[in-house]
């Protein structure tokens, strides 16, 4: 094929080689092989020049970097489900496409959270650190006591895919659903899930074992779960975030769960990642795990073809089947 016809892709970051060799067949493609994350000074280049900026959800693309668009900078293919790394107003005053990757790693993070409610429920990650570290002196009635699933209600808060993914999975652990969002889901789907709906944030909190994190990181989500809802919870329930640090007040929850006010959690994403508060760095009730709640080899193969098919039909003229237009929960 003709250069000609072919758009000049940048891609940020290092994709997986059979998602890079297709681009690379289909576009003028120009790839980050040594994988180091673009500075802003990179990213303001690549903006002048390209024609498809692929991104990742580490990379900041603010009004600022925007403001560096070339003239033959059209669609922004993001690599990622989430949209909160990207000024979407300022992309449109700009009048840029932007698209993104929904759907195909549903399956995974709702995977990692249920692997999460489980290690904090079940203390696997304090029982691992006590045999590596030589300290297991054999099986007691009373040692490392955890708690069962069954029996136990679970708040979902946010009720999209991912949140309906997770409710499957636990209904099979024994698991009452209970959810928060900020539109009811069609009855069908609570009749299937036998969910029970909450417009009450506030009571759902007080009310449930564990509570889920599954909404994105959106303006109106900035701390939802803020130091006084935390302070709702129960004092022997659990907190799980594989959605965005920022959803919840991380200072706060960290307190609390050094003052035994809640009782553990498992985080696969934080406030200022990739720093981690060195408070819950200390905690032995709390599991943390690097963002990794997508990272499965097929999750990031169907990411990548995502982003191709969205960059061809915008090339051919069509509206992307991925364009983003809304952010709700």
């Amino acid at each position: 094929m003709p250069d000609i016809k072919r758009p000049l892709v940048i891609v940020t970051r290092k994709l997986p080689d059979v998602i890079e060799t297709r681009m690379m067949e289909l576009f003028r493609a120009r790839l980050n092989l040594d994988d180091q994350a673009m500075d802003r000074a990179a990213l303001k280049q690549a903006m002048a020049e390209a024609e498809v900026l692929v991104p990742t959800v580490t990379d900041r693309i603010d009004a600022d970097i925007l403001s560096a668009a070339g003239p033959n900078l059209k669609l922004i293919a993001s690599f990622g489900t989430g949209v909160d790394h990207i000024d979407l107003r300022a992309a449109r005053e700009k009048r840029l496409t932007v698209t993104n990757t929904p759907g195909v790693l549903t399956d995974d993070t709702a995977d990692m959270t249920m692997a999460l409610i489980l290690a904090v429920s079940r203390r696997l990650v304090e029982g691992e650190r006590l045999i590596r570290d030589g300290e297991w002196q054999g099986w007691s009635p009373t040692f490392m006591l955890g708690h069962r699933l069954k029996g136990k209600r679970l708040g979902i808060v946010g009720m999209g895919r991912i949140g309906r993914a997770l409710a499957r999975r636990a209904r099979g652990f024994g698991l009452s659903i209970h959810y928060h969002n900020r539109r009811r889901v069609r009855e069908e789907v609570e009749q299937e899930l036998e969910a029970t709906y909450w417009d009450s944030l506030d009571q759902m909190l007080a009310r449930t074992d564990i509570v889920s994190v599954n909404c994105p990181r959106t303006p109106a989500t900035y701390h939802l779960l803020n130091a006084r809802r935390l302070k709702l919870m129960k004092r022997d329930a659990i907190i799980v975030n594989t959605s965005r640090g920022e959803v919840i007040d991380e200072k706060a929850m960290a307190d609390l769960l050094r003052q035994g006010e809640i009782a553990g959690a498992g985080l696969d994403v934080f406030e200022n990642e990739p720093a981690v508060n060195p408070r819950l760095l200390k905690l032995p009730n709390v599991v943390l795990m690097p963002h990794m709640g997508s990272a499965t080899i097929e999750g990031r193969i169907d990411m990548g073809e995502k982003v191709i098919i969205n960059i061809r039909a915008f090339t051919d003229g069509h509206v992307p089947p991925d364009r983003v237009i809304d952010t709700e929960f």
